[in-house]
């Protein structure tokens, strides 16, 4: 699968035209599948989300899908895309991806800059043949010359950099720090320079595992082995996900060695240092050690100021009717929006499209409101163990009861709370939502998940008490 992404000022009614007249009787039937997904996914699910999804057109052995913004396209992808595409291949099984543009809907008060590229001639969009794992991906704006550099990440940026220009030159490659931070920006950046001239395998060590699991239940670990070592450059994401998979982690050390002793490159990514991986082999951390090791830190507030800076004047480019937000309002954001270069992204996507839509300049008491949501996840560091203690004295349990394996109905439902809560109200991932609820798989966080979600959209009571313990956590008022 290739995600791709067409910038608001991109777009133009007469290639959308262009494909709906070219869609011939023998392609997919987009109308059968979207009654599918409404069936099997639930009228809620698609009526917030995947009615938004449009086709555009279909290829060879993939078809083009668009969305209106990056967040609903985010949002399916973690949710539901395994799901779509398997309804897909159901009505045409010769379809093994799915690539999604985004297309804003033009409106009276947007006007277009440029017209719509083709795809064939569009030498941004970043497609690395998968045939195997029908999963490489590498994002084309995810680029160094965008990647805002200060004290907190100029080491990172600079091996990063270094590496892209002279493969081995540190190998391994091993950059940490927290969600939110740019890792996997900079990994992608390295995958951007590196695939012109080397074949690049860009996955996240879940979609590894996965893969790996997959190869061993279809009798298949010889084309698993030699797909990941015939390549010229791995990069690796989140790494602490392989935590307690010994099984996974013995053929990645095999993996690992085999590339390095062919000159290969390696660059990973993880949450925290080589040394605090927990239930990861010794023998893997040493090898994470034996190369430059280089950490990103919590962006200070100079950085901070040049993220807001940089990000008003990107959004603004992309549209004739631009609105110069106030210092005021730009200082206020770079100085409470504190936890993660993404969730500072966020509060300047917010108060652009704000800008837009009102066509006004928000104030600062109309700027919190806008941010209530940031900000009060700033000052209240909302924590899983936070989320666990509320909902343990929510449900009048105690916390070892939560974390226990035991399956009694009175504490699967608190568990599961907890564990949806934790992924609505904060920035984790689904292997680290596990590892804090007693190293659970992240298919039981998936569960989880999903259960409650089904149980709101029937459950008033659930939907009731979900809110009570959003306002608590997110308030404090417990």
């Amino acid at each position: 699968m290739v995600l791709t992404e067409l910038s608001p000022n991109n777009m133009n009614n007469s290639y959308t035209n262009r494909n709906i007249n070219n869609f011939k009787p023998d392609n997919l039937d987009w109308k059968t599948v979207q009654v599918e997904m409404k069936n099997k996914l639930g009228l809620d699910i698609y009526e917030s989300w995947l009615k938004k999804i449009n086709f555009v057109e279909e290829f060879n052995n993939y078809i083009l899908l668009s969305v209106p913004t990056r967040f609903i396209r985010d949002w399916i992808t973690s949710r539901y895309l395994d799901q779509i595409l398997k309804i897909i291949k159901n009505n045409k099984k010769d379809i093994i991806r799915i690539e999604f543009k985004i297309i804003e809907k033009n409106t009276d008060n947007i006007q277009k800059k440029d017209n719509f590229k083709s795809l064939e001639n569009e030498e941004n969009v970043s497609f690395i043949k998968d045939s195997y794992l029908q999963y490489n991906r590498i994002d084309s704006n995810k680029r160094f010359e965008n990647f805002i550099t200060g004290s907190s990440n100029k080491l990172a940026y600079e091996a990063s950099l270094k590496v892209s220009e002279n493969i081995s030159y540190y190998n391994p490659l091993y950059i940490y720090g927290g969600v939110g931070m740019g890792k996997t920006h900079l990994l992608n950046s390295i995958g951007l320079e590196l695939k012109k001239n080397n074949k690049v395998m860009f996955i996240s060590a879940e979609r590894f595992m996965y893969q790996f699991v997959k190869s061993i239940k279809s009798n298949d670990m010889v084309k698993f082995k030699e797909y990941f070592r015939s390549t010229d450059i791995l990069l690796i994401d989140d790494i602490q996900f392989m935590n307690g998979k010994e099984a996974m982690q013995e053929e990645f050390f095999h993996t690992f060695n085999a590339l390095l002793d062919k000159g290969s490159q390696i660059i990973i990514s993880a949450d925290r240092s080589p040394n605090k991986l927990s239930r990861i082999q010794e023998r893997i951390k040493s090898r994470f050690s034996g190369g430059l090791v280089v950490d990103i830190q919590k962006p200070d507030h100079e950085l901070r100021k040049k993220i807001v800076e940089n990000k008003i004047k990107e959004m603004n480019h992309l549209y004739e009717e631009q609105f110069k937000i106030p210092q005021e309002i730009k200082d206020f954001i770079s100085g409470e929006i504190t936890a993660s270069i993404r969730e500072l992204v966020g509060a300047i996507n917010r108060i652009v499209s704000f800008s837009r839509i009102y066509k006004k300049i928000p104030n600062l008491a109309e700027t919190k409101i806008v941010l209530k949501d940031l900000l009060n996840l700033t000052e209240n560091k909302v924590t899983i163990d936070l989320i666990q203690t509320i909902v343990c004295k929510f449900f009048k349990i105690s916390k070892n009861e939560m974390l226990s394996s035991r399956r009694s109905r009175y504490l699967v439902r608190p568990r599961q709370t907890a564990i949806y809560l934790t992924k609505i109200l904060t920035s984790k991932s689904l292997p680290e939502i596990g590892r804090e609820f007693s190293n659970r798989d992240h298919t039981t966080i998936i569960h989880s998940v999903k259960t409650i979600e089904k149980l709101k959209e029937k459950d008033l009571d659930m939907v009731d008490n979900i809110n009570k313990l959003k306002n608590q956590i997110l308030y404090n008022n417990n």
